[in-house]
């Protein structure tokens, strides 16, 4: 059966079946399989509805368009192409879709920022109002602290934070760390922990009695510290419920990642430095969630001739 031959509306029933199986083949992360699945779903839905008859290059092209007109994030969309580009590529090699259009459609290039950015950063302010808001006098409140300041503090996504284990934490180089902390892709890096960040972190552990195992664990109605371990959900449902308390409306998790990257280099921290510490593969990454903020009190600009005296103005 070809996609190419047989327009993929004919396929019926199965035909979304063929295509995950296909997608997915090789795919053993399931936050990766999640997010390929959503962007299958939506990308047949709306070739349906289209009314396409083969997949192709334009196809692709059309479907970026929809995207970006819909008003979605760049980083949204160039997920979705990622899981399609995949999705031809596949196909092709499972000799349901001709090679050359596979290699066509893999030419269609990402969505540009615009000079959008993506993803929001905290100011100071706001940074040191949500670590403020957990009530420390409860078992609840101290470790949502701890949990916000990892968060802030530490730059961790919300798998690696619901993952640390009590004997992660160690000293090196007289400091505290988390080394060979298991990431994306399972790259492995090692994160400093700041010292008011470690602070929160035994408040936490010595008022739930914890010595061994994960560290962030569910706190029931009664202040009783549970057995079971956080999931990443009830991570994301914590930033947004102190985030509303501080007047903040739209807060993810990830955006505390990236506010740590930009307090980072707004109190000088060096690009390299930043880039280990969020554990990027690439520099140009690491410039993206810092975003862009122009300087008009220190303008690039101000002293290009400062050393030519007759371009020189009398202020200087």
């Amino acid at each position: 059966m070809s996609l190419v031959s047989v327009p993929l509306p004919n396929l019926q029933e199965d035909r979304n079946q063929i295509l995950e199986r296909v997608l997915l083949n090789g795919v053993s992360n399931a936050h990766t399989q999640r997010a390929y699945r959503r962007a299958l779903e939506k990308f047949l839905a709306w070739y349906d509805a289209r009314g396409y008859a083969e997949l192709s290059r334009q196809v692709l092209y059309d479907h970026r368009t929809m995207s970006e007109d819909s008003g979605a994030a760049p980083s949204s969309t160039n997920q979705e192409l990622a899981a399609l580009r995949r999705l031809f590529r596949k196909a092709a090699e499972a000799g349901l879709l001709d090679w050359g259009k596979a290699e066509a459609a893999s030419g269609v290039d990402n969505s540009r920022s615009g000079g959008v950015r993506v993803g929001n950063w905290l100011t100071p302010e706001q940074a040191k109002d949500l670590l403020l808001a957990p009530d420390e006098n409860t078992c609840k409140g101290k470790r949502d602290g701890a949990l916000l300041g990892l968060l802030v503090g530490c730059a961790l996504r919300r798998s690696e934070l619901v993952s640390l284990a009590v004997d992660k934490i160690q000293m090196r180089d007289d400091r505290w760390v988390i080394p060979d902390l298991v990431g994306k892709l399972k790259k492995l890096r090692l994160v400093p922990v700041p010292g008011w960040a470690k602070d929160r972190l035994d408040l936490w552990t010595e008022a739930a009695k914890i010595t061994e195992g994960k560290i962030f664990r569910a706190v029931r109605k009664n202040d009783k510290v549970s057995g079971a371990s956080l999931s990443t959900t009830a991570v994301w449902k914590i930033v947004l419920h102190y985030a509303h308390l501080v007047g903040i409306e739209h807060l993810a998790p990830h955006d505390l990642r990236r506010t740590c990257a930009k307090l980072c280099r707004k109190s000088g921290g060096d690009l390299e430095q930043i880039q280990f510490l969020l554990g990027h593969s690439s520099i140009q990454t690491t410039g993206k969630y810092l975003g862009g903020e122009q300087d008009i009190a220190n303008a690039v600009n101000d002293r290009i001739f400062a050393r030519v005296k007759r371009f020189q103005s009398n202020s200087e």
